[in-house]
């Protein structure tokens, strides 16, 4: 009898999130399921980890389900790192994180707590996928969502993906429109044009809070942004090397040892 495949699920909004009850119930369909996710909201924390502090993890029982769960005060990357070492009895066949409340796609995936602890799974070679939803509402409506991430998902079980490669999954907000279909892209190139909103407490001290604005400088039709704001699910294929292995070459002709 073929053993199911172990899914290790995480996230970046918290173990309570919607988005993460929704990717628990369809991973529940595809494998054995383990969760361990942070026990608070922890979007924009990119990778960090947890060095000058204790860390915790317990199990919880949230939901009905076959999966086990467990509660962690770190970061998402600390969840993958403590899921890996310390809480499965043997190593995931694959990394889902998600679904988030939110967009994770061109820059974005830079920031992400959500693609972050994708990525660390990807880097001790286990298969990865982080899923966002373009809605970050807590009460996000997530059922369009499901079909197209057990698509993604059995084809990642079925076929694996490269050593150093992840996948970044973002859904258009089907409330918005009819979602069409996937379409495999690459990162725009976009960014965020930011401000700080400076206040003073009543004894006068200054304190801020970051604003801004999302800007797409891309106008090609095949990146992550064309495909969402077309109601397409993107697919991105990401990696953490971040050599700039074009660069190379012309860095060799500098005269750095003079």
């Amino acid at each position: 009898m073929t053993k199911r495949p172990l899914i290790l699920v995480t996230n970046d909004d918290g173990i309570s999130a919607p988005g993460v009850r929704a990717l628990i119930h369809i991973m529940n369909t595809l494998g054995d399921v383990v969760v361990v996710a942070p026990d608070s909201p922890q979007s924009g924390m990119g990778h960090a980890i947890t060095l000058n502090s204790t860390l915790y993890a317990e199990q919880v029982f949230i939901d009905d389900g076959p999966q086990k769960e467990y509660s962690c005060s770190g970061t998402p990357a600390d969840c993958v790192k403590l899921a890996i070492r310390e809480i499965l009895d043997r190593t995931p066949d694959l990394c889902v994180s998600g679904i988030n409340h939110g967009s994770n796609s061109s820059i974005n995936v830079i920031y992400s707590g959500t693609m972050s602890a994708a990525i660390e799974a990807g880097i001790e070679g286990i298969p990865a996928v982080g899923f966002s939803l373009l809605d970050y509402t807590w009460n996000a409506n997530f059922e369009a969502s499901k079909p197209f991430v057990k698509s993604v998902t059995e084809n990642v079980l079925k076929h694996g993906l490269p050593n150093g490669i992840v996948l970044n999954v973002n859904i258009p907000n089907s409330s918005e429109g009819h979602i069409k279909g996937i379409k495999v892209c690459r990162q725009a190139k976009a960014n965020w044009v930011e401000e700080f909103d400076k206040r003073q407490t009543p004894q006068g001290k200054d304190y801020y809070w970051l604003t801004g604005k999302f800007v797409n400088l891309d106008n090609g039709e095949d990146t992550d942004e064309w495909a969402l704001e077309n109601n397409y699910v993107s697919v991105v294929p990401s990696q953490f090397d971040l050599t700039a292995h074009r660069f190379i070459k012309d860095l060799n002709t500098w005269n750095l040892n003079d």
